[in-house]
This record gives structure tokens, C-alpha cells and sequence, in this order.
């Protein structure tokens, strides 16, 4: 199923059930851009590490807990769509320091981090490199849409 994500005015969010013919329409954007070298493990694991960054950062992009007809809880999830992106390593070093420039809450992946096995060693791992240097394999970013969509030009679209 294909369905477009328009912007709405500053502040509007609109909800539409599934079988609605209008597009939900968020002002915001959550994207991922993952480098186009990856392996497909890789992918999912660097896309799984870089938005759980993003709901402790940014507690409104997150809804509310679901429950079935059973009345099972479960967790909350985003309230709007990840849209996940690739490109070139150049174009992950620009959509970085685009981020960067425009202070947007952002999550990064370097490729040092597929060599260590808990958060203590990761964070280390970023700590020893200089911004400039960081080998990146992932990036997250939210903000205002026309920002993100700023920040990830020259990516294309994850197939």
C-alpha cells in the first residue's frame, strides 16, 4: 500500500483511518538515512538503533500505548511513518552537517559501532572520533519537514 505524506500548516495534524481516501498529513518528518553500502543485516540493525534514539529525545513523535480487543497492552509506537532514505557516503557526511547546521534532533551510526556489543562500548566509540571524521552508515533526523527534506537532498528513496 502506497500512501503520500502531505505537510499541513504549522501545528495541524490531521488523522484518517486506514481505508480514508485523504493522506495523513504531518508537519514533521522522521527519516533515516542509511549509506548504500550496507549489507541488508546492517540495514534493519542500523535503522533499529538510530529511531530508538528519537522517541527518548523527542517524546511527542511517540503515540499512545495500543490495546487489542482483548484488552492487551502494548507498547507505543511513532504516531507518524519512518521514511527511510540511502546514498552515498558523500551524501551522508552533507545530510549530517546540514542536521548539524539546523540543530535538528539527530542520531548517528558510525561504522565502528558494528565492533562493539553494548551501548558503554558504542558511545565510546563515537566519543573517540572527531565530528569531521565520523565514519557514518546511519543518520536520524526530525524536525519540521521542509528542514529534513533540506537535510537529505541528493538521497533517494530505500527500495
Amino acid at each position: 500500500m502506497q500512501r503520500t505524506y502531505k505537510t499541513a500548516p504549522h501545528g495541524v495534524r490531521e488523522s484518517h483511518s486506514m481505508n480514508d481516501e485523504q493522506p495523513m498529513r504531518f508537519d514533521t518528518k522522521i527519516a533515516v538515512l542509511l549509506r548504500e553500502d550496507l549489507e541488508p543485516w546492517q540495514r534493519l540493525n542500523v535503522t533499529a538503533f538510530l529511531v530508538s534514539g528519537l522517541g527518548t529525545a523527542v517524546p511527542e513523535v511517540v503515540g499512545e500505548p495500543y490495546e487489542d480487543a482483548d484488552e492487551v497492552s502494548y507498547l507505543p509506537m511513532f504516531r507518524q511513518p519512518v521514511l527511510v532514505f540511502e546514498g552515498t557516503k558523500e551524501t551522508l557526511t552533507a545530510a549530517h552537517g546540514k542536521a548539524l547546521s539546523r540543530a535538528l534532533p539527530r542520531a548517528v551510526f558510525t561504522s565502528d559501532l558494528f565492533t562493539t556489543g553494548n551501548d558503554r562500548d558504542n558511545r565510546a566509540a563515537v566519543r573517540a572520533v572527531r565530528t569531521t571524521d565520523l565514519d557514518l552508515v546511519g543518520l536520524a533526523v526530525y524536525g519540521p519537514r521542509n528542514a529534513v527534506d533540506k537535510v537529505l537532498k541528493g538521497a533517494r528513496m530505500h527500495p
